[in-house]
């Protein structure tokens, strides 16, 4: 669709400040000179993964948007995070892809990493001259976090690290990988098995698979990596031995799943505007399509399931910046927000009849591009799952509260007071 700015909608009032509003304008700004142009080659060369739209968001520092600012970054929260995401993935999925997948191990340093780490490596995303990953879903095991099967081995002061990670959001672009491993005996509890490692591109042994075009998100690289006894030195491990799980959920609730609900929100938008407008133009019976009670009806059932998508985005990340105990709501936005915006395509695929199968019609994109936000940060099943825990009052980790209070239990600052 044309990336024609917008302002943000009166509901959306209670959670956006001066700033986000700011925001909002400079991100429709910049998709409509920047990203819109390039959506056409982007898909019809999906072998190919876009690097100038990476550079760009990197010279405007969004890769650090929730970063604090001692350490480089924007420190604008999750709502302003929320924003971007959302104004570009209205006009490209693949484009706001490769802007959520580094957000997600971005959020793991600052929450796990030392002072000295941040200090090293935060800079550098946030001046864009490094791009990262996070590598836990494996070949095998998929995203089932307690069958990872990579091994890390303590060898003197460094660890070796052998297995395979696939499905890693931007593996082509960036420089180092935040990689999940085992570090304990088999029939450890996951909870305690794994650890986290950063493990930059250019280290022996690490083999990046050459990009293969996905479904959809063309332009947008989601590789395997295979390490072959990779040599890592200590200082690159994230967190304590054994919190890889944690440093795992910690990224993939918070972040993931948000990020995941924005992108839904910026396809769904795309996909309304995309339908009425045909319908809207589309002559039939001395009228247009439009006023067609039968259409009309379903255009309703579209807007509605936009509406309410849109309030669970918003309301989760305005929660979490808040410091507000959210995890469901987080978990809920990126359910139904895939899901809702699932069937309004599949509805507007309906609605367009044979003209919505023309090969360079921005309806099959979309539709394709939708089907990338169910199975990352776990899929509809896994979801349910941790909504019904909440509704019988299961105990779990309250990664959103927790990580509000993160001075509370990550290292110690030796240089504070």
């Amino acid at each position: 669709m044309p990336a024609t700015p917008t302002a943000p909608p009166p509901a959306l009032r209670p959670y956006l400040t001066a700033f986000h509003e700011l925001l909002w304008q400079e991100a429709d700004a910049f998709a409509a000179e920047h990203v819109e142009p390039r959506v056409a080659r982007m898909e019809s060369a999906p072998r190919r993964v876009e690097r100038r739209i990476a550079e760009l968001m990197a010279r405007r520092g969004w890769f650090t948007v929730a970063v604090p600012t001692v350490f480089g970054g924007m420190g604008a929260g999750h709502v302003a995070r929320t924003v971007l995401v959302h104004r570009i993935a209205r006009v490209s999925a693949a484009a706001a892809a490769i802007l959520q997948a580094t957000l997600i191990p971005v959020g793991a340093l600052v929450h796990f990493a030392t002072r000295e780490q941040k200090a090293c490596w935060l800079p550098q995303v946030a001046d864009g001259s490094l791009l990262l990953t996070i590598a836990s879903t494996e070949p095998d095991a998929g995203g089932h976090i307690g069958g990872i099967e990579t091994t890390a081995e303590r060898t003197g002061q460094e660890w070796v690290i052998t297995g395979s990670k696939a499905h890693i959001g931007n593996s082509h672009l960036a420089g180092a990988h935040l990689v999940i491993a085992r570090t304990a005996e088999a029939g450890t509890s996951a909870s305690k098995a794994l650890t986290a490692f950063l493990v930059e591109s250019g280290r022996k042994g690490l083999t990046v698979v050459k990009h293969r075009a996905g479904l959809g998100l063309h332009g947008f690289s989601a590789g395997r990596l295979d390490l072959d006894r990779v040599r890592v030195p200590e200082d690159n491990m994230v967190g304590e031995i054994g919190q890889g799980l944690s440093v795992a959920q910690s990224s993939s609730i918070p972040y993931g799943r948000p990020n995941l609900a924005a992108v839904s929100l910026g396809i769904h938008e795309a996909v309304v505007a995309t339908t009425t407008a045909r319908l809207k133009t589309r002559s039939r019976y001395q009228g247009t399509l439009s006023d067609l009670p039968v259409l009309r009806d379903r255009i309703g059932d579209m807007e509605a399931r936009l509406r309410a998508g849109r309030i669970l985005a918003y309301q989760s990340v305005h929660l979490l910046d808040l410091g507000l105990p959210c995890d469901a709501d987080l978990i809920n936005a990126k359910y139904l927000g895939h899901q809702w915006a699932a069937q309004s395509a599949q509805d507007a695929m309906e609605l367009h009849g044979a003209h919505a199968l023309d090969h360079d019609y921005i309806l099959q994109r979309l539709w394709r591009d939708i089907q990338h936000t169910y199975p990352p940060a776990g899929t509809g099943e896994v979801q349910r799952i941790r909504l019904a825990d909440a509704a019988l009052g299961e105990d779990h980790i309250q990664w959103s509260e927790r990580l509000a209070a993160e001075t509370a239990w990550a290292r110690p600052d030796p240089t504070a007071a």
